[in-house]
């Protein structure tokens, strides 16, 4: 660990750090500057296509030269970014110019007050941190989540002929599979990944108010919203609002961020019913040499794995909850209030990518214990009164259920032995009573 990591405050970009890595390229300083780097010079390209007065149609040349200056973008750039930002105090103002010396350098410093042209620097910001979540998404939180899926699919299908008693309220009940319980909640993360896909990624772009004023009064014969949308959705590949004030509403980013509260709220259910099922005895867990589970009990292999995702996933759906919550509103036109939270929607996100590298951990630890399973279903044989009850039902037997009741409610143990004496003393054909005894805990799982 580097000397920076062991200072740093937050566990993100300390302890964590190296398993979160994929996610700086994206949520960082550097990834923030870069990509007002990328909407500033995208927009100026598309400025040049307009055939304004005073701006002449760029070459293909003069477009690749511009384009890479976000392509290759160093620290170094981010770093002289940051140096003309101590003058300036305003970010977005410095990264204007630092293009503006860039212009200078490629001989086109006739055209460099069109950089930043007509816009305030919420136009940059709110297509900026859009963009990075969306390619964040697709390149790295997406694929996790789709990788944890595949995890769960894989078991699900290893685990499907394997009958397990169910609990319901803590108590024994009707039994159930292992690998249709795992599909539960593949269906349920499915689900919502689906929506997570399905939600546009939004952005702002109309100037100080949102009426593009500056860019209407120098130029009133241009269509000014018709060019706003052709830039954030066919260039910047986002939907844009058509009706905004300074900023974004960020009703669709608090959508999105509900949304990853859901999936983590399914991931904590799992995380805790597995470790439910490691503390029942039906996984043991694989030894790595070297580990060690307690510092005081030396017999101890702790869930650990399935513990950590469950705290990550927490913090992350406290930062969720109040960036849903915060985001949309601002007073009047415009506060700032926005702007610290957004510069940290990174950290709910790498939780949750922590979180699902940490449930895949775990399960690749999992060894399941056939013997316990099997031993649970065999002391539970009471759990077949309601397959019994129902079939005299079937047949008009009068109160199956109230003499299951009285059979089955009792600090005696009541086994096999019990349930099929109670089945012989039944006034009913000897078939129906064959019927009734081929029923078990083992075979009594229903379908799906």
């Amino acid at each position: 660990m580097k000397i920076a990591s062991l200072k740093a405050i937050s566990p993100i970009d300390g302890r964590y750090a190296d398993k979160v890595t994929s996610l700086s390229a994206y949520f960082s300083e550097f990834a923030l500057i870069k990509y007002r780097v990328i909407v500033e010079i995208e927009y100026f390209i598309a400025l040049s296509k307009q055939n304004l007065a005073q701006l002449s149609v760029l070459t293909e040349e003069q477009e690749q030269d511009l384009r890479s200056i976000y392509e290759k973008f160093s620290e170094e750039d981010a770093l002289e970014i940051k140096e003309i930002e101590k003058t300036t105090n305003h970010d977005v103002k410095a990264v204007e110019y630092f293009l503006k010396k860039k212009w200078d350098a490629l001989g086109m410093a006739s055209s460099k007050e069109f950089i930043h042209f007509g816009l305030t620097s919420q136009d940059i910001n709110n297509t900026a941190f859009p963009l990075m979540l969306r390619e964040a998404d697709e390149a790295v939180l997406i694929p996790a989540l789709k990788s944890l899926v595949g995890k769960l699919e894989v078991l699900a299908k290893e685990w499907e002929s394997i009958p397990m008693l169910a609990r319901t309220h803590g108590q024994a009940a009707s039994p159930t599979k292992l690998g249709k319980e795992i599909m539960v909640f593949i269906e349920r993360i499915t689900n919502q990944a689906d929506l997570l896909e399905e939600l546009p990624i939004a952005g702002k772009f109309g100037g100080a108010t949102g009426n593009f004023n500056a860019h209407h009064v120098a130029y009133p014969e241009m269509n000014w919203v018709e060019f706003g949308n052709s830039f954030v959705e066919e260039i910047l590949g986002l939907y844009r609002y058509q009706y905004t004030t300074q900023i974004e509403h960020y009703d669709f980013l608090a959508a999105y961020f509900d949304n990853w509260k859901r999936i983590d709220t399914i991931l904590i259910d799992f995380c805790r019913d597995m470790w439910t099922y490691v503390s029942m005895d039906y996984f043991k867990q694989k030894i790595k040499a070297g580990e060690i589970g307690s510092s005081a009990m030396p017999h101890k292999v702790n869930p650990i794995d399935f513990e950590n995702a469950e705290g990550n996933l927490g913090i992350a759906n406290a930062l969720f909850e109040h960036f849903s919550a915060k985001l949309p509103i601002s007073r009047l036109q415009r506060d700032l209030t926005d702007s610290t939270v957004l510069r940290n929607i990174g950290v709910p996100l790498a939780h949750a990518l922590l979180s699902m590298q940490a449930i895949e951990k775990g399960l690749d630890k999992l060894l399941i214990n056939k013997e316990k399973i099997e031993e649970d279903l065999e002391k539970n044989w009471m759990v077949v009164a309601e397959a019994i009850q129902t079939v005299l039902r079937r047949e008009g037997i009068a109160n199956p259920y109230e003499q299951l009741k009285e059979l089955t409610r009792t600090n005696e143990k009541v086994g096999q032995k019990e349930i099929h004496a109670f089945i012989d003393k039944l006034d009913i054909a000897a078939s129906l009573k064959d019927e009734l005894k081929n029923i078990s805990p083992s075979n009594y799982y229903g379908v799906f």
